[in-house]
């Protein structure tokens, strides 16, 4: 598998910033977690691009490693009501995994565009 011309930091920097992985330019999105079907400013076909749940599975894994140890001491230390739980964490959670996610799915896809992996996929519909 050929990886593309430009450095793998570049294409992370424009997946990061949600921007055209060809041109850094266009926009990723069309909607917060739509990839739109085509680059705004080169016309590029993002389309094909799919991250599908990795990126939920990404985000879940870190905000896990990051909160559930903060509930624990909390709640060891502390000892609050169960309301002070919910009002403590529940936006917490609701804010740390609806942030990263967009930006997750982005770097997600610029990796795939730099090593081509979505190419293979249209060759082998193509042949079918």
């Amino acid at each position: 598998m050929s990886e593309s011309a430009r450095p793998l930091k570049t294409d992370l920097w424009n997946g990061l910033r949600g921007r055209c992985p060809n041109c850094g330019k266009g926009h990723m999105f069309r909607a917060f977690l739509k990839v739109a079907d085509t680059c705004d400013v080169c016309g590029e076909e993002l389309h094909h691009q799919r991250a599908d749940d990795f990126p939920a599975y990404l985000v879940i894994v870190l905000v896990g490693h990051l909160v559930v140890p903060l509930i624990l001491h909390v709640e060891m230390t502390y000892e609050p009501a169960y309301w002070v739980h919910a009002v403590l964490w529940l936006p917490l959670i609701v804010v740390t995994t609806l942030l990263p996610l967009r930006s997750m799915k982005s770097l997600l896809i610029a990796l795939q565009f730099h090593h081509k992996a979505a190419e293979g996929r249209l060759i082998n519909r193509e042949r079918k």
